[in-house]
């Protein structure tokens, strides 16, 4: 296995933390990883705009990826210009069981 570091990257997080994952040796693509990274992080890979091997090189085919070397920083530059949306809680209303009429009972 080939265990990287992989975050998000938005600047405006305060704590902007790394997970760990591991990708087979025998399957080291760029579409595997972005899957991989895509499935650890909770974002939808349609939302992924590139790769970024920290600090400053842009994945952008296989051989890229099978160049990775254990423990490498990389970054996910989302498209979304409002980062918070892929992140942010539903609104009451929005949530399952939410009753619109109960909630405008008085008392």
């Amino acid at each position: 296995e080939l265990v990287l570091k992989v975050r998000i990257q938005n600047p405006n997080l305060r704590e902007n933390d790394f997970i760990e994952i591991e990708l087979d040796r025998q399957e080291l693509t760029y579409k595997e990883l972005l899957r991989v990274s895509c499935r650890e992080l909770g974002v939808n890979p349609e939302h992924v705009q590139k790769i970024r091997k920290l600090p400053n090189t842009m994945l952008r085919k296989d051989k890229d990826v099978a160049r990775l070397q254990d423990f490498q920083e990389l970054e996910l530059v989302l498209t979304v210009s409002d980062k918070n949306l892929l992140f942010r809680v539903p609104a009451l209303s929005e949530q399952s069981g939410y009753n619109k009429k109960a909630s405008e009972l008085t008392y």
